[in-house]
């Protein structure tokens, strides 16, 4: 949507400290701008009257009949959205930017998804997308019927066509695969997993363009593994608050349009546990119930060792012939033995 350069805009709405982590709802207004002098078909996006991006031009094309009518249907005539406001944190790179979400239905404003796909077999997309490449100029798929078997080879094909192909979705499968491929070679070089964690940070921080992408193909989200396994990884690091932030982006990312629901349930799963080790961890733990204190330890002929305890309630002092296992808070009185 073009926000890169409205980052002071939506930093001032959501009203947050740049670095933070942010996911703001709030409603955002689409409105023709026949008067730009790049684009006749522009629409901007404006959220609490700031501006704050606008449509691709391919979007504004296809999405600017429909909105005039909805805007001539409009008691106000004005059209808005639900939107959320994402991103931001710290990043390796530097502070995350702030992007986002138009959630809505792309046939109120008219438009179909290019095919009707099999619901109950649809998942990730990609062979969907492979049997409409041919009939799709906008992404070219043919790269992955000619990679290589070989993880190592295969990982350096991906990483050099991603540093030219702006393509959306010919980049969400190319860095679903490589996400793949990093993970199954953990054991094979060692930094395989700190690539697989940048190579998801960076897939997430282009969710802003694949989304949208993904939605007009298919009218839906397929499932994108990315944010399952990331939380994953970090769940088996022990880090909570990062493994949270994985599960709220994914669920972010699919909003209502999840062609898998039960990825979403997948994600608030984890959710829910990261939150709920998050909350323990911020409580006082509560102390170890005080125990008998040994003062001395003697030998008796016949009975073996015999241990002086103080008993934790009276203060006394107790004997006892030492065994093995826990050894008694109170002495005998105390207990009413």
């Amino acid at each position: 949507m073009g926000e890169s350069n409205y980052q002071d805009a939506l930093w001032g709405v959501v009203g947050a400290s740049r670095g933070d982590r942010v996911r703001y709802d709030i409603p955002a207004v689409l409105l023709p701008e026949p008067e730009n002098p790049f684009d006749s078909n522009a629409i901007k996006v404006l959220i609490a009257g700031n501006l704050v991006g606008y449509l691709s031009r391919k979007d504004a094309v296809a999405y600017g009949p429909g909105l005039v009518r909805l805007m001539s249907e409009s008691a106000n005539g004005l059209v808005a959205l639900d939107a959320t406001i994402v991103g931001g944190g710290q990043r390796p790179d530097g502070l995350g930017l702030l992007g986002v979400f138009l959630d809505h239905d792309p046939a109120d404003f008219g438009i179909k998804p290019e095919r009707e796909v099999d619901a109950a077999g649809f998942r990730t997309g990609l062979s969907e997308a492979v049997a409409m490449d041919l009939e799709d100029d906008g992404y070219d798929l043919s790269w992955y019927r000619e990679l290589s078997d070989n993880d190592i080879t295969a990982i350096k094909k991906l990483r050099s066509m991603l540093e030219t192909d702006p393509d959306p979705i010919d980049r969400h499968y190319m860095m679903c695969e490589l996400e793949q491929r990093l993970y199954k070679s953990r054991d094979a070089f060692a930094s395989a997993l700190d690539e697989f964690d940048a190579i998801c940070r960076q897939h997430d921080a282009e969710m802003v363009t694949i989304r949208p992408a993904l939605f007009e193909k298919f009218g839906r989200i397929p499932l994108i593994d990315t944010y399952r396994q990331a939380a994953v990884r970090c769940q088996k690091a022990k880090d909570w608050a990062a493994m949270r932030e994985w599960a709220e982006r994914g669920i972010s990312v699919y909003g209502e349009h999840a062609a898998r629901p039960e990825a979403v349930e997948d994600l608030h799963k984890r959710l829910g546990y990261a939150s709920a080790k998050i909350e323990a961890a911020s409580k006082p733990k509560p102390p170890k119930p005080a125990r008998a204190v040994v003062i001395s330890t003697t030998t008796a002929p016949g009975s073996g060792e015999i241990e002086s305890l103080v008993c934790v309630q009276c203060g006394a002092t107790f004997e006892r012939v030492r065994t093995r296992g826990r050894k008694p808070h109170a002495c005998p009185t105390c207990r009413g033995v």
